[in-house]
């Protein structure tokens, strides 16, 4: 039997006889003799072996055609034909026809974690890509650190980090960096008087020692607030409801004095602290206003006795000047003529003229 075989350009003919591969034909008019079966394949494509790779191999023509590209099973291999970016080789064995187009591989180890290849950030977005990789992001206001399986490994700065995507545990714990503040609301406290009251008291923090605030310490923000809440307590535990009331605005200074190892053992520091409102209890509140409105009658009373004491010590004054100076006396005698004449319109006199001879002569003197 013989067969007229044509083979195009950018074609390869495989021929088989009893399957085995005995010639490789390239572009031309073949005749083909015996019982024997041709295989085309376009060298634009891949080589789909229709049996085990290795055999055909065995035959160096076609060996010499093929670019070979094996993927063990913790790789995979990024295909570029012509400076582009093709696709994903997961692990196993691909043969590429050489010389029609221009065939590059990057392989890369993912069994690790960094991504320590040449592998642009764009291409690590691809669809097909995204699948191999893990990404965290890491914000400008926030500070981060990198555990694998459990272990600390380093500090990631921010921006947007990538890693091959496998077995191995990866854990990204963020803290943001900027001034934050925690409130103690609603504190039920008793003081040193028995005197039952709620407190609410305020912080502003910031984180800036992170591996004592994530790696020393598990959730530093609440300790944080049982540190402030156990100082505050003791304090006010300290003072009499009086005490606490006249030194409001010194508490915070006092309270954090008590806490500030414990802040810095928490990679924290304080910039503002205060007590925001002391509630008291309704009849506490009642008993407070009695007490102020005691006071303050107490001190209008107080003031209301000095000045009735300054006039009587100048009524006594002014009656010494006058014992010692009868003019004194004849001018504050018309001073209550003048007085008592600016109210009277008419003076009737019975019983003798001897009041109006006096006015007479206090006026005529």
């Amino acid at each position: 039997m013989i067969k007229r075989i044509k083979i195009e350009a950018y074609q390869v003919g495989l021929v088989f006889e009893n399957g085995k591969l005995v010639n490789v034909l390239e572009a031309g008019l073949h005749w083909i003799f015996g019982d024997k079966n041709v295989m085309t394949y376009h060298m634009n494509t891949a080589f789909q072996a229709p049996f085990e790779l290795n055999i055909l191999l065995e035959n160096e023509k076609l060996a010499l055609m093929l670019q070979i590209v094996e993927v063990a099973d913790n790789e995979i291999v990024l295909q570029f034909v012509n400076g582009n970016f093709k696709g994903v080789l997961p692990a196993g064995r691909y043969a590429f026809w050489k010389g029609i187009v221009k065939n590059e591989f990057t392989k890369v180890d993912v069994s690790k974690i960094e991504i320590t290849e040449n592998v642009a950030v764009n291409l690590l977005e691809n669809a097909q890509l995204r699948l191999f990789t893990r990404k965290y992001i890491v914000s400008s206001n926030y500070k981060a650190l990198l555990f694998v399986n459990g272990t600390f490994v380093k500090e990631l700065k921010a921006g947007t980090h990538y890693f091959w995507n496998n077995a191995i545990t990866i854990e990204v714990k963020t803290v943001d960096a900027r001034q934050q503040q925690v409130e103690i609301s609603g504190q039920e406290l008793l003081t040193k008087d028995k005197a039952g009251l709620r407190i609410n008291f305020f912080v502003r923090y910031q984180v800036v020692d992170i591996m004592k605030a994530l790696v020393d310490n598990k959730d530093f923000d609440k300790q944080l607030y049982v540190a402030m809440q156990l100082a505050l307590r003791a304090f006010v535990g300290g003072l009499t409801l009086d005490e606490l009331l006249s030194k409001k605005d010194t508490i915070a200074e006092a309270i954090l004095a008590e806490v500030t190892a414990k802040i810095d053992d928490l990679g924290l520091v304080i910039s503002d602290a205060g007590i925001r409102d002391v509630i008291l209890p309704g009849d506490m509140k009642e008993i407070m206003n009695q007490v102020l409105v005691a006071e303050k009658k107490a001190q209008a009373n107080s003031i209301m006795r000095r000045e009735e004491t300054a006039a009587t010590r100048s009524l006594l004054n002014t009656a010494k000047l006058m014992e010692d100076n009868e003019m004194l006396w004849k001018l504050k005698e018309m001073e209550y003529v003048e007085k008592i004449a600016d109210k009277i319109g008419e003076i009737t006199i019975s019983g003798g003229g001897n009041v109006i001879s006096q006015l007479k002569e206090i006026f005529v003197k």
